[in-house]
């Protein structure tokens, strides 16, 4: 189950200097810009999940520190890039269809616009605007054709207006990916190119590899309804799970390894 977010502590003071009139139409005018940060996060607890995942298997499979680098590093590549690839594509396909979609209500504008009306008509009735001022919002909607269509974008299809960047999200992505990635590597990385001398290095890359799971997961809370601590907890918790089961996988055919 959910913890309840933490509610924000919001003082009067604070509410009154940051909603001035000259504050609101700045924020207003300036529009929706796009967030970037959770295509890091995302990428961060993905790339940390299967980077260590590798790095148990290995290490319940008893092979060595090279071969550990070595699965970890091509995955930590592979699996980066096909992640960033994939966001990509994703971003690029939500600018498509609010580009498709703004073409279709266009269309239908110019082709019937006495029905387009009507929808917003009822859209905004819902929102419980009624005689005089339901006119007047309609007449002020339909009096702008791009207000017009991003307003029927939004609210009769629910597609963002917001422009995402798919080579800003892709590359996002793939950036957290291999930074936070890398730290499950990184002390076996360390006994390969250092005289540093450690005894288990696995051990080592267990608690940074923990640690790396519960901040990863208590700054994803500012995107979720959750307490940062449980958000912490539970990524740790998930990205634990995986790593023990690929370690219960490489102990058990560690017999096969040559």
């Amino acid at each position: 189950m959910n913890q309840p977010p933490a509610k924000p502590s919001l003082s009067p003071e604070h509410l009154a200097a940051t909603h001035t009139s000259e504050l609101i139409g700045k924020r207003l005018r300036a529009g929706h810009k796009p967030d970037y940060l959770p295509d890091f996060i995302y990428g961060a607890i993905d790339g940390t999940v299967t980077t260590f995942a590798v790095v148990s298997g290995v290490a319940g499979a008893e092979l060595s520190s090279t071969i550990v680098i070595i699965l970890g590093l091509a995955n930590l590549i592979g699996d980066g890039f096909s992640m960033a690839a994939s966001n990509y594509m994703g971003t690029r396909v939500e600018g498509q269809l609010r580009d498709r979609a703004r073409i279709r209500e266009g269309l239908e504008i110019d082709a019937y616009p006495d029905g387009e009306r009507e929808e917003i008509r009822q859209i905004y009735a819902q929102k419980g605007f009624t005689g005089n001022d339901l006119d007047r919002a309609v007449d002020v909607i339909t009096s702008d054709r791009q207000r017009w269509i991003d307003t029927m974008v939004a609210e009769e299809m629910g597609i963002s207006l917001t422009y995402r960047s798919p080579w800003i999200a892709g590359l996002t992505t793939m950036v957290a990916f291999l930074i936070v990635g890398l730290i499950p590597l990184l002390p076996f990385v360390a006994v390969w190119l250092t005289p540093l001398e450690l005894s288990a290095p696995y051990v080592v890359s267990s608690v940074m590899t923990g640690c790396a799971f519960f901040l990863v997961g208590a700054i994803k809370s500012r995107f979720v309804e959750q307490w940062w601590v449980w958000s912490g907890l539970e990524t740790l918790v998930l990205g634990g799970s995986a790593a023990v089961l690929a370690y219960i996988v490489g102990w058990a055919l560690r017999g096969i390894a040559v």
